[in-house]
C-alpha cells in the first residue's frame, strides 16, 4: 500500500467526545470511525488489524475441530421464547424491530438458541457427536454504558463457538481443549503475559466458568491474581470456598483491574432441553445433548492491545496483528535518487510477499515520522540521502526504539 493512495488521514487531536484511550488513538491514526456511541466503522488500516486477529482465532478454532458457519443476525421470536430469553423483563439488552406485515424480530446478541434449533436437523445419533460450530458475526447489544471505545460496544464482531456433546464427561473434555486454545490465542496476539485464566461464576450450569482477563487500568472488572499459578479469581466469586477449591491463600493474591477479552461456559442441557435437541445413544434411547459456549470479541481484543501497548507517541502493534510488517518512509531529495531507491526497495519487498506501507507522500521528515509513530507499525525503514551514501537503510524498532543501519542488499 502506497500511503499517498490511502484515503484516510491522521489527526493531531483526539475527538472531544471520546474518553477511552483506545478509541482516541485509533481514530487519530485513521483506523476506525465513530458512527455513534458503541458503534465504530473499521477503515482500511483498522480492518487489516481486525482481520489479523480473526485469522489467529480461526486457526486455533480449526485446530480443536471447530467448523465455521455464519448465522443470521435477525432472530425469530418463537425460538427465544422457548428458552425464556425474549421478554425485555428478563433481558434488557435486546434490539428489536417490528415487521411491516406484523410481528417482531430481534437482532442477535448471542446465538445459543438459533444454533440449537438448527442442529436439530443434523444431530440424531451418538455417532454425530461431539461437534463444535463457530462463527464470526456481528452482535447487537443495547448497552447502557458504551463509553469504552472498542471494549464495550452496541454493535460489535464476536467469535462464538458452541459445542455439542453426548454427556458431561465429553463436554468437559471439549471445554478443556477450548480453554487451551484460548490460552494459545492470547499468547499469539501478544497479550498472553498480561492475560489470566480467571475463575468466575458458572451460573446454573456448573460451579465455575472461566474468563480470560487482561490486566489494564482501563478494565471494568476487579480480579485477584495468583502470579505463581498464573490464574485469577473474579471479585464476584471471591470467597473462602473458592480459595480452598483452588488451593490459594488470600495473602498470595494481588487485586488488579482487568478487561474480559474472552469467556467459556459449560451450558449443560439447558438449551437442548428447551428446544428439544436430543440424540439416540448406543441402546437407542433418547438423550439430551450437552452444550458449551465460548466467546471472544476481536474488536475488544484490538482495543485492549491498544490500551496495553501504546505509548505517548501513538500505537505500538505486536507483529502478529500489525496492519503491515514494515513502514517504509522515503525522505525525498531534489535529485530523485531517494525516490528511485525507495521505489525499488518497495517493489523488492513486495515481491517477497512482505506487507509494506510505503510513505511516498511529499511531506517533511517530521510529519512522516510523527505519522509513523502514531500508526505504530513494528518496523520502520527510512531511505534518505544519508542512508544512500552508506548503501543502507535505517531500521527502527517501534517497540524498543532501537535504530540501526542495515545494508540494502540484505533486505
Amino acid at each position: 500500500m502506497r500511503q499517498s493512495e490511502l484515503f484516510t488521514k491522521t489527526r493531531r487531536e483526539a475527538p472531544k467526545d471520546e474518553v477511552a484511550k483506545n478509541a482516541q488513538l485509533l481514530i487519530r491514526a485513521g483506523y476506525i470511525h465513530k458512527e455513534t456511541a458503541g458503534a465504530y466503522s473499521y477503515l482500511p488500516l483498522g480492518l487489516r488489524v481486525l482481520n489479523k486477529i480473526v485469522g489467529v482465532i480461526r486457526e486455533e478454532m480449526n485446530v480443536i475441530g471447530g467448523q465455521e458457519v455464519l448465522l443470521t443476525a435477525l432472530q425469530n421470536k418463537e425460538t427465544w421464547q422457548a428458552s425464556g430469553r425474549w421478554d425485555d423483563k428478563d433481558l434488557e439488552i435486546w434490539f428489536k424491530t417490528s415487521l411491516k406485515g406484523g410481528g417482531e424480530l430481534g437482532l442477535g446478541f448471542t446465538h445459543e438458541e438459533p444454533l440449537t434449533a438448527l442442529m436439530k436437523d443434523h444431530i440424531r445419533s451418538f455417532r454425530d457427536l461431539p461437534v463444535g460450530v463457530y462463527q464470526f458475526q456481528t452482535k447487537f447489544r443495547n448497552e447502557p454504558r458504551a463509553k469504552s471505545g472498542l471494549m464495550r460496544g452496541r454493535e460489535f464482531l464476536m467469535k462464538d463457538l458452541y459445542t455439542f456433546c453426548k454427556d458431561e464427561k465429553e463436554q468437559n473434555e471439549y471445554y478443556e481443549k477450548a480453554k487451551q486454545a484460548y490460552i494459545r490465542i492470547f499468547d499469539r496476539l501478544g497479550i498472553g503475559g498480561e492475560t489470566y485464566v480467571t475463575f468466575a461464576s458458572g451460573g446454573s450450569f456448573s460451579k465455575y466458568s472461566h474468563e480470560f482477563q487482561t490486566l489494564t487500568d482501563a478494565g471494568e472488572d476487579t480480579i485477584y491474581v495468583s502470579e505463581a499459578k498464573k490464574i485469577a479469581v473474579n471479585k464476584e466469586v471471591m470467597n473462602d470456598e473458592v480459595l480452598k477449591d483452588l488451593g490459594l491463600h488470600r495473602s498470595d493474591l494481588c487485586e488488579k483491574k482487568a478487561v474480559e477479552v474472552g469467556n467459556i461456559f459449560n451450558l449443560g442441557t439447558k438449551f437442548s432441553d428447551a428446544l428439544n435437541l436430543v440424540y439416540k445413544d448406543e441402546k437407542g434411547q433418547s438423550k439430551p445433548v450437552w452444550m458449551g459456549s465460548y466467546g471472544i470479541g476481536p474488536g475488544r481484543v484490538m482495543g485492549t492491545i491498544v490500551e496495553l501497548k501504546s505509548d505517548d507517541k501513538g500505537l505500538v502493534w505486536p507483529e502478529s496483528v500489525a496492519p503491515f510488517a514494515i513502514h517504509l518512509v522515503a525522505l525525498f531529495d531534489q535529485s530523485g535518487k531517494v525516490k528511485k531507491a525507495a521505489d525499488d526497495l518497495y517493489s523488492k519487498l513486495s515481491a517477497k510477499g512482505v506487507e509494506v506501507l510505503y510513505d511516498d507522500r511529499e511531506l517533511s521528515a517530521g510529519e512522516k515520522f510523527s505519522d509513523a509513530d502514531l500508526i505504530g507499525i513494528p518496523k520502520r525503514y527510512v531511505v534518505s540521502e544519508k542512508t544512500l551514501a552508506n548503501d543502507s537503510v535505517e531500521v527502527k524498532d517501534r517497540v524498543t526504539g532501537k535504530i540501526e543501519l542495515a545494508p540494502t542488499f540484505k533486505l
